[in-house]
């Protein structure tokens, strides 16, 4: 497997968890945690998989005052985790105070998430946002690369085409892509991992 694969650990429970990281052994070098396994499991599954020699992408989506998001990415930093996601739509003062917190961890990268891919352009109109998916993230990528140009780390998830006009030259992305059987649910994603891995 690519390092540059990032795996999934979206279970309910941290024995599950760790049973596909020991299935994968040396073959993966990174690994997704989410808000479920987060709050199941707790911090010390994030620390053992850092004292494995694993990466660890935080996917929390932090939404919060800047004050608030600070504090969590300092937590995460402090985690050993190298990656951690920041709702872009705080705002730019969001944005570069989460920046400030990563500044004493040198492993870690905040990641900006635009829109979630479970909203398409029907739904933007009922939380208050012209609907346009395309725009709305185009607009986020370009705020996101401006609060964070003292340190540039972008997601965008499956929205990652969306960006290119308005962050032509990310510093680098993070794609999502999903197994064919996994393609149903709330997420609008439908890119598989053999499609993406061939994607420009």
């Amino acid at each position: 497997m690519s390092s540059s694969v990032i795996v999934a650990l979206d279970f309910e429970s941290e024995t599950e968890a760790l049973a596909l990281v020991s299935r994968l052994g040396q073959d993966a070098t990174c690994y997704k945690v989410g808000l479920q396994l987060l709050i199941e499991a707790g911090p010390s599954l994030i620390r053992h998989l850092v004292s494995i020699g694993k990466q660890v992408f935080l996917d929390l989506k932090l939404h919060e005052i800047p004050h608030s998001v600070a504090a969590g990415v300092k937590a995460a930093g402090k985690l050993g985790a190298a990656m951690v996601t920041v709702h872009a739509s705080g705002g730019s003062e969001v944005l570069r105070a989460a920046v400030a917190a990563a500044k004493p961890f040198a492993g870690l990268q905040v990641l900006a998430l635009t829109v979630v891919t479970s909203l398409t352009d029907k739904e933007l109109p009922e939380i208050g946002l012209a609907p346009s998916v395309q725009a709305q993230v185009e607009r986020l990528a370009k705020l996101s690369a401006e609060a964070s140009s003292s340190r540039p780390a972008s997601i965008c998830l499956a929205r990652a085409p969306m960006t290119r006009h308005a962050v032509p030259r990310p510093k680098w992305q993070l794609w999502l892509a999903r197994p064919t059987s996994s393609l149903g649910g709330q997420s609008r994603v439908r890119q598989t991992p053999q499609r993406r891995s061939r994607a420009p």
